[in-house]
């Protein structure tokens, strides 16, 4: 029986480690009226031990979504898509305005605030989760 216990222990030594990543404060903004592009944003920590790679996000009330970034370029900010976003192990990342964020382009239903948008996110390893953003104002300065 010792020897069935200790098999049980090496063999769970080799499972893969699948990390549950915590999301949090997922919001996407209403878009100004006439525009058909939006933005979301969200935290999201990685309590695991390994660094995980987010390589993708889908919503079905949108057309299309991106993984952007603001970057400064000859002087001017600007956005641009970026192929992932790396969440290290132990640490958060914060998707947020003049940052990373989620471009959403053509929704497909009406953004009204306070609406939960539910968003798909894709890491390199295969790994989704599902994250509900609630629709929020943009504000105004």
């Amino acid at each position: 029986m010792p020897l069935f216990f200790a098999l049980i222990i090496l063999l769970n030594s080799f499972v893969v480690d699948a990390t549950e990543l915590e999301f949090s404060n997922a919001t996407v903004r209403q878009p100004l009226p006439g525009k058909s592009l939006s933005a979301g944003y969200f935290s999201v920590s990685n309590p695991g031990v390994n660094n995980i790679q987010l390589v993708a996000a889908s919503s079905d009330w949108f057309e299309r979504v991106e993984l952007h970034q603001h970057s400064m370029h000859n002087g001017m900010m600007r956005m641009e898509k970026v192929e992932s976003f790396q969440v290290q192990a132990g640490e958060q990342l914060h998707l947020q305005p003049g940052g990373l964020h989620l471009m959403l382009f053509k929704p497909k239903y009406e953004l009204t605030l306070g609406a939960k948008v539910p968003i798909q996110i894709r890491a390199a390893d295969g790994q989704q989760w599902q994250i509900s953003a609630v629709v929020t104002r943009i504000p105004t300065q």
